[in-house]
This record gives C-alpha cells, structure tokens and sequence, in this order.
C-alpha cells in the first residue's frame, strides 16, 4: 500500500533509538524525511549516514528538548533545511521511577516536565507549520497511563497528560485540519526495557514470566509493529482518524490475562 508521504518532513524526539528508530527507519522507506531529535549523537549520525548511503534525506538535530528553546530550535532547523514541516511525532522520555514512596515532590514535578513538556514544546513550535500542511501529530503513550505500574508517579502522571492532550488537541485543531492521534505500546523490547530487565536476578526468566502475559502469540510487541501504526497514522491513508487511543500491545492492556 502506497502510503503517499513522499518528500514530507515528520519531526521525532527520541528518533535515535528503540521505539523512535524504528520510527525513523519507517518513514524513511516510504520515501519521506525524518527529522531526528535525539541526543545520542553517534546513533543519530549511525542513521543519518545510513539513510545518506541509500540516497535518503534526513537530519538530525543533537538536543534533548529540555526547555522551550530546545524544541524551538529543533523547529526553525528543521524548516530551514526542509521548508515545511508534515507532522510531529512525540516519543521522548523515560520511565525514572519517581514513586510516592521513594520520591520527592521536586523530583515528581522534574519528571513530569521531562516527559511531557516537551510533547506540547514540539507542537507549539510546529503548529504554524502543521497549519499549512495540514499535517498531524502522534503521541507515543503508554499502557501504564490505564493500568498504573507502581513506584513511578512522575511518568505515570506525564503519560496521561499525553493521552489527554491528544483528545484535546485533536478538537482544538479540527478546523485547521491537523490530526492528532496516540499509539499505545505496552511491553516493547528497547534499549531501556532491556536495561530495565537486566536489574532482575534473572533476566531471561522474567521476560519468560512478560511474555506469558500478552494474550497475543506470548511474545513482545516489536519496534516495528509500533513503527507501522505511527506511519499509517501520519499517512493520509488514515486521513478520517483523529482523537484515537490506539493499542498496539498485542492485547496485553485490554484481554483476560487468564488467556
């Protein structure tokens, strides 16, 4: 299916690695232009170079989006290289375990703006941009925004103003004609998940014990799965969807573990 989003221009914060990579890599075979916004210069210049080798056009801004300018400046790159912008999508973050009992409320309040601040950042300084496309936004949310988790009330906290901020966006920007949506993962095998297995006593084990959870095949959800969702979703293939929750989780969040 021809996805028809040659030669447009989509922003990703995180693109460098994990979910975002496989995001980056999506858009980039269908023949359009990542924008990766990622601090992690040699895998940033790694895809880059890649994409390069195969006559693709990419970029990569070296930034974490840790304030306003950071996010403002990631913007009026992108548009000085491209001269448009078709959509954002919002993937930066990280689960930093930021509880009630093991944290502070300066530490909850500091992990609430590194992962959701950044989200309405980015839009705010694409929108003139987006309004002249009509282009589209994705949030990449998380299943622990419905289920809880424990221990991490700053992401928890920030993931569900992702998902609230979409629903709301969504109906702010109908009139310009910009969609917003979010994707839903639940257990994705990432350089982070893999660093979060690796404090158990046995790894494998535990992933085992994950696996048997999803009702879905018994297995992870890959980067991939989640890649294809996001980029259907900005395609124009999607073009009558907006203010969705979308789960790609293999049914973990949804169905009878008893499964």
């Amino acid at each position: 299916m021809d996805l028809h989003i040659q030669q447009k221009v989509f922003l990703i914060s995180g693109g460098a690695k994990g979910i975002g990579e496989a995001i980056s890599r999506c858009i980039a075979e269908e023949g359009a232009f990542p924008v990766i916004i990622d601090p992690s210069e040699i895998e940033g210049k790694k895809l880059t170079d890649e994409f390069a080798a195969k006559g693709i056009r990419s970029l990569h801004i070296a930034k974490r989006l840790s304030s306003p300018s950071d996010a403002k400046e990631a913007v009026e790159v992108a548009v000085k290289v491209f001269g448009r912008i078709d959509g954002v999508v919002n993937n930066a973050g990280s689960n930093d375990g930021v509880g009630l009992e093991n944290g502070t409320p300066e530490a909850f309040r500091a992990s609430v703006e590194k992962n959701l601040g950044h989200y309405y950042d980015m839009v705010h300084y694409a929108f003139p941009h987006l309004k002249k496309s009509k282009g589209c936004i994705v949030n990449i949310g998380s299943k622990t925004a419905i289920t809880g988790q424990g221990n991490t009330s700053g992401y928890i906290a920030a993931k569900g103003g992702q998902l609230s901020l979409t629903r709301e966006w969504a109906v702010e920007l109908l009139k310009y004609g910009i969609r917003v949506n979010a994707v839903i993962p639940a257990e994705v095998m990432t350089p982070l998940y893999k660093s979060w297995l690796e404090t158990f006593e046995n790894p494998n084990l535990k992933l085992k014990e994950i696996e048997q959870r999803i009702p879905f095949e018994n297995r992870m959800t890959t980067a991939q799965e989640i890649a294809n969702t996001v980029v259907f979703l900005l395609s124009g293939r999607s073009s009558h969807t907006t203010g969705q929750h979308i789960f790609v989780d293999g049914g973990y969040t949804h169905l009878d573990r008893a499964l």
